[in-house]
């Protein structure tokens, strides 16, 4: 296992920054997962780790050795691409030891190592069949195989899911994770790092979730990180609107405020024609301060409180139903707020009143900076 280091890491192409100002430790054995939208720079990050690009500054190191310099094959990296390149002509169990078997490696120990990844990724029925025999799903499973067996000391993964369908993806992320826990329990496992943009995939895989926001039409001195941590830790406790917007499905409520008072428990804000609090720490925001509100859909309590809206559009989703309410006429113009409930009876065109509660609420200051949430407000990881 590796511990990897990134410290000023910068990365541009013609001019145009992709990567800037990127400090980040990977420890050893950790799944760190890279999210982000597109052009964020998460492919190119991991491809600087393979070798298969140059930094522009910083450095990179495995275990404390700086690797920027030095070749891939050199670095000790195994990565697993969106497409599986699989030797067509080959059964499962010879496209898994190829490269082994190119090394030079004794036969036994090709064997074991071949026995032990068949286990892990549950290929053993299908060690005798072709890549056209296999489905997409099957086929991921043994492109990983293929890489798990060479014993990197860093595993990159490049968007291994994104060509699989819906159920694929799912069995597919599972295998990946037990190959990580049963790997990660041996203490031989690799550092792995995994790129993708869907939050589904980050959330549920990830010991740590980083996020990556695009530089375009940010200031020159803007990082890539957004924020990094549990990926709990992102949802209840986003470090800014980008995170709070980002992470999150449905995403967040955001509604326009102004600082109505200021107190030791928090804030008054009024929003959507009423007065609500919010258990955050006011710092400096002063009275009139326009601020945004943010709110995710499962906190918004509908059936009471001092707001009222119309049912605009009801989702049934089976054990629950997203309810998008019409903002009232004096919080402006902007999208539907969505609510998130387990209720059947609400219908299209009904007048709610709902609330916001004070524990739930986010606050965003002009810059996007989130508030400090007070102890007990949100939910912790």
């Amino acid at each position: 296992m590796s511990r990897i280091e990134l410290r000023g890491v910068a990365k541009a192409f013609g001019g145009t920054p992709v990567l800037r100002g990127l400090d980040l430790v990977v420890e050893p054995g950790e799944l760190a997962v890279f999210v982000g939208p597109s052009g964020c720079g998460k492919s190119t990050l991991l491809r600087l780790l393979a070798g298969l690009e140059d930094v522009d500054a910083g450095e990179m190191r495995f275990d404390g050795r700086r690797v920027e310099a030095l070749p891939p094959v050199e670095r000790g990296v195994a990565m697993v691409f969106q497409s599986y390149a699989l030797y067509p002509h080959m059964t499962v169990r010879e496209n898994i030891v190829f490269g082994l078997r190119q090394r030079g490696l004794a036969a036994d120990e090709v064997e074991r190592r071949l026995a032990e990844a068949l286990r892990l990724l549950e290929l053993g029925e299908l060690a005798a069949r072709r890549p056209k025999e296999l489905s997409g799903g099957q086929r991921q499973r043994v492109a990983i195989a293929r890489a798990i067996v060479r014993r990197p000391r860093v595993f990159l993964l490049d968007e291994p899911l994104s060509n699989l369908d819906a159920g694929l993806r799912v069995q597919t992320r599972l295998a990946i994770a037990r190959l990580h826990r049963e790997a990660a329990a041996g203490g031989d496992g690799a550092s792995m790092v995994y790129v993708t943009h869907d939050q589904v995939e980050a959330m549920t895989l990830a010991d740590r979730v980083v996020l990556l926001q695009p530089l375009a039409g940010r200031p020159a001195d803007a990082a890539s990180v957004a924020q990094a941590g549990p990926p709990l830790e992102l949802y209840h406790h986003p470090a800014n609107r980008f995170v709070a917007g980002f992470i999150g499905s449905p995403a967040m409520n955001f509604v326009d405020a102004v600082v109505h008072a200021t107190g030791p428990h928090g804030l008054q804000l009024q929003a959507l024609g009423a007065v609500c609090d919010a258990r955050v720490e006011a710092g400096d925001v002063s009275h009139g301060e326009a601020v945004t509100l943010g709110i995710r859909p499962e906190h918004v309590r509908l059936g009471e409180g001092p707001h009222r809206a119309a049912v605009e559009h009801v989702e049934r989703l089976g054990e629950l139903s997203l309810v998008y309410l019409r903002r009232p006429a004096a919080a402006g113009a902007g999208p539907p707020l969505l609510a998130k409930t387990p209720r059947e009876d609400i219908a299209r065109g009904d007048p709610l009143p709902f609330a916001l509660p004070a524990e739930a609420l986010h606050v965003f200051r002009a810059d996007g900076r989130a508030l400090r949430r007070t102890a007990g407000a949100g939910r912790r990881s």
